[in-house]
C-alpha cells in the first residue's frame, strides 16, 4: 500500500506515536517539514501535537489538500486534554476544522490521542504560556475549572507521560481495511 504517516511533535510525544504506527503497518513516518508529495499517496496519516488551539504542521502540510479520489486521509490530534471528555473533543475538532478546507474535514477519519509534558523541557514561550493559564485558574473557584483545567493543574509543572500506543488500534484497524 503506497501511504505516508506524517507527525507534527515539537516535544516528541507525535513523533513516538508516528514511529509505532509505522513499525506497526509498515508504512514510513516522517515530520511534516519532510513530508513528500502527497498526490500518489493512497493513505495519508497525518499526526499532529495540540499547541495553543491549533495543530501544529496541519495547515502548513494539508491546508489546501483535499484527498483525491482513491485516498484515504486520517488525521490523529495528540495533546494533554483528555479526548473521552466530549467538551475537549469539541474544542480540538473546531481547530481542526479551522485548518482544512470543509471538503477534506468531511472526508478524514479523525482520532484523537493522549500525549505527554516535561515542563523542564518548554520552549520559554511554552512555559510562559503555561505559567499564564495557571495562574489564571488560580484565581477562580475551583468548582468553577473544566475537566481540562483541572488536568492542567494537576500536571503543573510536573512531568506527566499519558502516551498509550494501545489507543493506536483505531487506527490501525481503519488502515487495515483500506
Amino acid at each position: 500500500m503506497e501511504g505516508i504517516i506524517l507527525y507534527g511533535s515539537r516535544y516528541g510525544s507525535t513523533r513516538r506515536y508516528g514511529e509505532e504506527l509505522s513499525r506497526e503497518t509498515g508504512i514510513p513516518a516522517v515530520s511534516y517539514t519532510q513530508a513528500p508529495s502527497l498526490q500518489d499517496k493512497k493513505v495519508i496519516v497525518y499526526l499532529g501535537g495540540l499547541y495553543a488551539g491549533g495543530v501544529l504542521g496541519l495547515k502548513k502540510t494539508l491546508g489546501s489538500t483535499v484527498p483525491g479520489t482513491g485516498q484515504k486521509l486520517l488525521i490523529a490530534t495528540v495533546g494533554l486534554a483528555d479526548p473521552g471528555i466530549s467538551e475537549n473533543r469539541y474544542h480540538i475538532r473546531g481547530a481542526l476544522q479551522r485548518q482544512l478546507p470543509k471538503e477534506a474535514y468531511e472526508r478524514a477519519s479523525i482520532f484523537h490521542l493522549r500525549g505527554a509534558i516535561d515542563y523542564q523541557q518548554l520552549s520559554l514561550p511554552h512555559r510562559t504560556m503555561m505559567a499564564l493559564l495557571h495562574r489564571s485558574l488560580q484565581g477562580r473557584p475551583a468548582e468553577k475549572w473544566s475537566e481540562e483545567d483541572r488536568a492542567l493543574m494537576e500536571t503543573y509543572g510536573k512531568k506527566a507521560d499519558f502516551v498509550d500506543f494501545g489507543a493506536l488500534e483505531p487506527i490501525l484497524e481503519e488502515i487495515k481495511r483500506l
